[in-house]
């Protein structure tokens, strides 16, 4: 198994609402941030239980909107072990400034909160021309950008168009894209699906809710995780533990990883675990 664990999902919420408030996107507070949210120092005390060695921490858009300033002043208390990754609002004319802003301020990634437990259907377009200019910021910086838009329908498109635009951005698929797959090996039902593995700047982010979303029907992990590591190739799959969001400790979320990745070599565990990671944040790199 390998030693290394870097983690680009785990979520962190302070208790102090003066001088983070809360401003969730869509104005509705997710029910994790409320019920099992875990502080900057929470977070550090379950890597060092759990092993994680470093973490890309994602910005709650559900709990603080666009404001990153949680994440910002995480990452500066903890800059040889954290990198952040914030969210601003591309479709806005300022969303480039915004992006300098935040990345000078440690941030090396961006995420594009479209649609989740608060918000049921997608609220932009990831390919709409007016995000253009915030693309081509992140081909730029070299900023990695990642987005819980589905991989099927409209969104599969708009992945697939922004993908060609903007061939220099890496672009992360949160919790796999929640591919079709209920019908099993040898998942023809995602063909369309796996056609993102022919483009190079595609990674996919897996994540428990993301897996197990999936895993119905004929569906399994042993059978769904080698397929995906035969179209992407594990140096494109990077590991996250949407801790707190999910449920279980960060141990528990260890664990449990490393158990639905046991049908891989050490070596294709090793890039989903740590390399793919430092590969999309070299910030973390050892």
């Amino acid at each position: 198994m390998p030693s290394k664990i870097v983690d680009i999902h785990p979520h962190i919420v302070s208790r102090d609402t003066v001088r983070y408030p809360v401003t969730p996107i869509g104005g509705t507070r997710s029910e994790w941030s409320k019920e099992r949210s875990v502080t900057l120092e929470e977070l550090v005390a379950a890597m060092d239980e759990a092993g994680v060695d470093k973490a890309a921490i994602v910005h709650s858009s559900t709990t603080y909107g666009f404001n990153n300033d949680y994440v910002v002043d995480a990452v500066a208390a903890h800059p040889k072990r954290f990198t952040g990754v914030f969210s601003v609002n591309i479709t806005q004319p300022d969303a480039p400034d915004r992006m300098r802003n935040w990345y000078g301020k440690g941030m090396t990634g961006m995420r594009i909160y479209a649609r989740g437990s608060t918000i049921k259907e997608a609220w932009l377009a990831l390919d709409d021309p007016v995000s253009f200019p915030a693309w081509e910021c992140a081909s730029e910086l070299g900023i990695s950008v990642a987005t819980n838009m589905h991989g099927t329908g409209p969104g599969l498109e708009q992945i697939k168009s922004t993908l060609k635009r903007f061939p220099r951005v890496r672009l992360i698929i949160d919790h796999l894209g929640r591919p079709p797959v209920e019908d099993g090996p040898p998942y023809d039902a995602a063909k369309d699906y796996f056609t993102l593995g022919d483009f190079p700047n595609c990674y996919l982010k897996l994540t428990p809710s993301g897996l197990n979303s999936v895993l119905k029907g004929k569906a399994t992990a042993d059978t769904l995780i080698p397929k995906l590591v035969s179209v992407f190739g594990a140096e494109r799959i990077a590991w996250g533990s949407n801790y707190p969001a999910s449920p279980g400790t960060m141990s528990e979320i260890v664990a449990a990883s490393r158990s639905v990745l046991r049908s891989l070599s050490d070596a294709d565990r090793s890039w989903i675990f740590a390399k793919t990671a430092q590969l999309l944040y070299p910030v973390l790199k050892d």
